[in-house]
């Protein structure tokens, strides 16, 4: 089979992110059609928003009745943060032809998170290595919130305290990544930009406050950290 290496090699570094977006995925798809909003547009969302935390946010929009500029600035705000993780996989991504553009798209928090702690293989094509990686992971989400509509749609559930199963995967591969590094100022200036943030910042603009805080920090400690 033609890229059957790549495919086999990005299958298991995925099965984490499966474990994680088969659950959350049924969460949003429960959750989605506990609004009585219709089951068929939980695969639509997953296919072509695929952005875990902004589609669990797109429910109040629409509870809310948002409006286009206002779902469009409060996603900008949600997702700018994948800003940043792009910069850092220019290089990466910079021979991956007509692959680059789904890649681009396709990139999560739990995405960078693999591509940025395990290690590269030198006899992987590693742009259909990367293109199958990123695949299993949106077709894990793209099932899971289905399935999730689907049964939701029969079957009645408590759908209460669903929405932070997301934030418990990001913390798993928080601790993945502490594992891989062995350096904990990352994540010190993290906490602390956030714990920040939280108390003194309105929570509508907390992210993009602790986001900047923590890249200032981390500019300042650059030095420190390379030497670690």
């Amino acid at each position: 089979m033609k890229y059957e290496r790549e495919i086999k090699t990005a299958f298991k570094i995925s099965i984490p992110v499966m474990m994680g977006y088969g659950v959350l995925g049924f969460a949003f798809g429960l959750l989605l059609v506990s609004f009585d909003y219709p089951w068929y547009l939980a695969p639509i969302m997953s296919l072509f928003i695929y952005a875990g935390a902004l589609q669990f946010v797109a429910i109040n929009f629409f509870n809310a009745k948002a409006g286009f500029i206002d779902i469009a600035i409060a996603s900008w705000f949600v997702n700018l943060r994948q800003s940043f993780y792009g910069l850092s996989l220019l290089k990466r991504f910079k021979n991956t032809g007509k692959l680059k553009a789904y890649l681009i798209f396709s990139l999560t928090d739990e995405s960078y998170a693999l591509l940025t702690t395990i290690k590269d293989n030198d006899q992987l094509k590693k742009r259909w290595y990367y293109f199958f990686l990123m695949a299993f992971n949106q077709s894990y989400w793209f099932l899971g919130s289905t399935l999730g509509a689907i049964v939701g749609s029969n079957i009645k559930f408590n759908t209460a305290g669903l929405e932070f199963s997301l934030t418990a995967l990001f913390v798993v591969l928080c601790i993945e990544q502490y594992k891989s590094l062995k350096n904990s100022t990352p994540f010190v200036i993290g906490a602390i930009s956030s714990l920040f943030a939280l108390v003194f910042i309105p929570s509508d603009k907390m992210l993009i406050v602790s986001i900047t805080i923590s890249l200032l920090l981390l500019f300042f400690f650059k030095k420190r950290l390379n030497d670690e």
